[in-house]
């Protein structure tokens, strides 16, 4: 055999074992992923289709967990504890996934803890902007922003302080609580979720828009005479923004909520519950017509029903199916003001079947 004759043999050699050959496996690529309160942070948007190794890290100051969801893919990881990390490998087809975090039957998610992955083909062009970049850009100029109207109705109650009557139920979500801990153990004694109520009479009209982080709003007026007589007004301009611990206020509104009681969301001094609306907001507060405070810390929820007709005591510990129409007001002094003329300081009033409309702008 001559040099030439070899020479031919061994490339057909080679390329018959090149063209029988399995192509190589994808690299693993990697994604890092921070949780905290209430973002999931992806250092990436866009990433190539193949094996996916997602590290999380839990930089937040409550347990979290990590979903992806898509393309017949549903898997999550443990919950992961503040401060610890772990990871999630997964093989992702071209598509678009939503990640997510899980915890409270997806309350988390709700209060923005929710992002999207956009994963290419392996040769698509790296060219152009995908969809997944899109969704991060900031909303257009007069895009419609999401409004509700409530309208009180149904008996009027006033809540009074007294002892929380699910305290079994607390017991082991209040471990999680750390420095609040002991301030919400001595509500389940005498706090403001109690069956301790008295039939008034009174209405509550707001109307609260969600327009983001920074630019949300309300408008709203309640006017009701308590068990002692006296005759309140509550006139609501402007939201409350600034976040509590394990109590996030979303830019002062939010609408269509899953929280409270055993999800790790907000105090567990309340049963499990869906919200049409849930605002936090700053007030002006008349008693008998005269001005009690320009500061009144204000929280109003339209959630799913919690209490009994009959005797307005709370029937359920886990309410989230029940139908919405309980107008919940609970209003309490402004920092360093002293409490109100009232029992316990505050006021907490219930209108038991009330209705509201939603609208997109």
């Amino acid at each position: 055999m001559n040099w030439s004759m070899s020479a031919t043999a061994v490339l057909l050699v080679a390329a018959g074992g090149f063209a029988g050959a399995a192509p190589p496996e994808p690299a693993t690529r990697s994604v890092s992923v921070r949780l905290s309160e209430w973002t999931v942070a992806l250092s990436q948007p866009t990433i190539a289709a193949g094996p996916v190794r997602f590290a999380i890290t839990n930089t937040g100051s409550i347990p979290h967990a990590f979903e992806v969801e898509g393309q017949g893919i549903e898997q999550e990881t443990p919950l992961i504890q503040p401060g610890a990390s772990d990871t999630l490998t997964l093989t992702l087809k071209p598509g678009r996934y939503d990640v997510y975090c899980p915890v409270g039957q997806d309350s988390h998610k709700k209060l923005g803890m929710d992002a999207h992955l956009e994963v290419q083909a392996v040769n698509a062009s790296p060219m152009g902007e995908s969809p997944a970049m899109a969704g991060n850009r900031a909303p257009r100029v007069g895009a419609k922003v999401a409004q509700v109207l409530v309208t009180s109705g149904g008996p009027v109650i006033q809540i009074l302080p007294g002892p929380f009557p699910f305290p079994d139920s607390a017991a082991p979500i209040l471990k999680q609580f750390g420095d609040e801990r002991e301030g919400l153990e001595s509500q389940v004694q005498k706090g403001p979720y109690s069956n301790t109520v008295v039939p008034i009479a009174g209405s509550f009209t707001v109307s609260a828009w969600d327009t983001g982080a920074i630019r949300d709003s309300v408008d709203g007026l309640a006017e009701f005479t308590t068990q002692d007589g006296a005759r309140w007004r509550l006139e609501l301009d402007r939201v409350q923004t600034k976040d509590v611990p394990h109590h996030p206020r979303f830019g002062g509104v939010i609408m269509g909520l899953y929280y409270h009681g055993n999800t790790g969301v907000h105090t567990p001094l309340v049963p499990t519950i869906n919200s049409a609306v849930a605002l936090w907001a700053v007030g002006h507060l008349y008693r008998n017509g005269t001005v009690v405070t320009d500061n009144a810390m204000v929280h109003v929820m339209l959630l799913s029903h919690t209490r009994r007709e009959s005797d307005f005591a709370l029937a359920c510990w886990d309410c989230s199916k029940n139908k919405i129409d309980e107008l919940q007001l609970q209003i309490l002094p402004g920092p360093d003001e002293p409490k109100f003329d009232a029992p316990g300081g505050f006021l907490f009033v219930n209108w038991e079947r009330s209705a509201f409309r939603t609208s997109a702008g």
